[in-house]
């Protein structure tokens, strides 16, 4: 039975399993399993937001999903593995979705 640790189910971690890895001299050290970044098209789309000069992503995350430790989703809605690398130029498009597994409305 897998083991997770008590995350929130806000957090970018909520639901990674805990796993041990034994040492040859028998300590166990626990360790989050890894996070594969799920492919930004699994997401439904909601809007589009526009980087002004100097804005960051902690910010934008605060006013579009009204949160700014949620910044992680925005970086995962546009394939960013570096996540200053959004921001860096003025005039760029970023994605804004739903949270994973959240369909969109329906366009029929």
């Amino acid at each position: 039975m897998a083991t997770t640790f008590n995350f929130p189910p806000t957090s970018r971690y909520s639901g990674i399993e805990l796993v041990t890895l034994v040492l040859a001299d028998g300590e166990q050290r626990i360790y989050l399993r890894r996070r594969f970044l799920p492919p930004s098209s699994s997401f439904a789309l909601l809007r589009m937001h526009l980087v002004a000069d100097g804005e960051r992503l902690d910010r934008i995350a605060a006013a579009e999903v009204g949160d700014p430790e949620a910044f992680w989703r925005i970086c995962d809605a546009n394939d960013a593995m570096r996540p200053d690398a959004l921001t860096e130029v003025a005039g760029r498009r970023l994605r804004i979705t739903l949270p994973e597994g959240i369909p969109g409305p329906s366009l029929t």
